[in-house]
């Protein structure tokens, strides 16, 4: 099988809908966890303008840990109860902050990381994780950005069915 990328768009929901569809073309008919977070990653990082760090966090005890990304190398574990990610995590709901450096408890992996959103992940309805992405602009997440992203993390969660 090979990967197929289409070319992105300015328009960012036509841009989101070019994403999705390259999310189910290529991680349609694998089902190893990692091989299809590490290519959704992949693919996230290459339709989204303006960020600078694209990955999962995946739950491992109390702590979140870890998973394939792209951008910077980034904090090997997350402690339970801190930062935006275990936020996202423990409430299991999106968290859209404009300026991270107002969150209190926010774990800064790269200084240059202005704004972040994170989605949580499920398995047939248990949150076993999260997307996280980070932009150097503050304010980068828009309510598009929010819609869009739902749907590809609900592309994501589709490929990870145990079902």
């Amino acid at each position: 099988m090979s990967v197929v990328l289409y070319p992105p768009s300015a328009d960012a929901a036509e841009n989101y809908q070019i994403c999705r569809r390259a999310l189910r073309e290529n991680l349609g008919v694998e089902r190893n966890m990692l091989a299809i977070l590490s290519n959704a990653a992949a693919i996230l990082n290459y339709y989204l303008p303006q960020i600078n760090w694209v990955g999962f966090y995946l739950a491992q005890g109390d702590d979140l840990v870890l998973g394939p990304f792209q951008g910077k190398p980034a904090c090997p574990r997350l402690p339970h109860g801190e930062g935006v990610c275990m936020a996202a995590y423990l409430q299991a709901e999106m968290v859209n902050v404009s300026d991270v450096e107002a969150f209190p408890g926010h774990i800064a992996c790269d200084s240059a990381s202005a704004s972040e959103i994170v989605f949580p992940i499920r398995i047939d309805g248990e949150v076993v994780g999260v997307l996280d992405i980070d932009s150097p602009l503050p304010d980068r997440f828009s309510q598009v950005d929010e819609i869009g992203l739902s749907a590809c993390v609900r592309v994501i969660q589709a490929m990870l069915s145990r079902d």
